[in-house]
C-alpha cells in the first residue's frame, strides 16, 4: 500500500492522531507517532487498517532519548508495517499495546527490562529474563558490566 493511501486511511480512521508514514522499503512503511496517541494509532491499526498481528515490540537506546518500535502484519496487504514513536528521558512510557494486540506481553516486559521503557496499563509488567530485584537494563549504551559483590539481587525460591 502506497504511504499517501496509509496515511490518508489512518487520518480517517484516528483524526485526533498527528502520525506521519515514512517510505520504509520492503514494508508498507513506517508510521511515526507521538506517545500519548499510542492507543487511538494500535485501535486504528488494528481494527480498521487491517494490521491484526503484531510479530515484535522492541527499543532503541539513543542516548539522549529512546525509541519503541512496533512490528504488525496484514494479512490482507501480505506486508508490514513498523509503528515507532519517541520516547523522552528520564522515564520513558506509553501506554501498552495489550488491549490490542494481547502478543504484546511478553515482547513490552522484555523491552522494559533490557532498554527501561515503561508500558502503561500492563497487565503483568515483571522480569522475563533477569532475576528479581535485577535493577539494571542491559541493553542501554551506559550499561557496565558490574563485578558479582556489587550487586544485590533478590533470589525467588520456588
Amino acid at each position: 500500500m502506497p504511504t499517501e493511501d496509509l496515511a490518508t486511511r489512518l487520518r480517517a480512521a484516528a483524526p485526533e492522531t498527528t502520525a506521519t508514514v515514512e517510505p520504509l522499503p520492503g514494508t508498507d512503511g513506517r508510521l511515526r507517532f507521538p506517545p500519548d496517541q499510542a492507543l487511538a494509532v494500535f485501535r486504528a491499526c488494528q481494527g480498521v487498517l487491517g494490521y491484526r498481528h503484531l510479530s515484535m515490540v522492541g527499543g532503541i537506546d539513543w542516548v539522549d532519548h529512546r525509541e519503541v518500535f512496533y512490528l504488525v502484519w496484514s494479512d490482507e496487504t501480505r506486508r508490514y508495517l513498523m509503528l515507532s514513536s519517541d520516547l523522552p528521558l528520564p522515564a520513558p512510557h506509553i501506554e501498552s499495546a495489550t488491549a490490542v494486540w494481547p502478543s504484546a506481553n511478553y515482547h513490552e516486559r522484555e523491552t522494559w527490562e533490557m532498554v527501561g521503557i515503561g508500558f502503561d496499563h500492563h497487565p503483568d509488567l515483571r522480569h522475563l529474563l533477569m532475576p528479581d530485584g535485577y535493577q539494571f537494563n542491559p541493553l542501554l549504551r551506559s550499561f557496565k558490566l558490574h563485578e558479582p559483590e556489587e550487586l544485590e539481587v533478590k533470589v525467588r525460591h520456588v
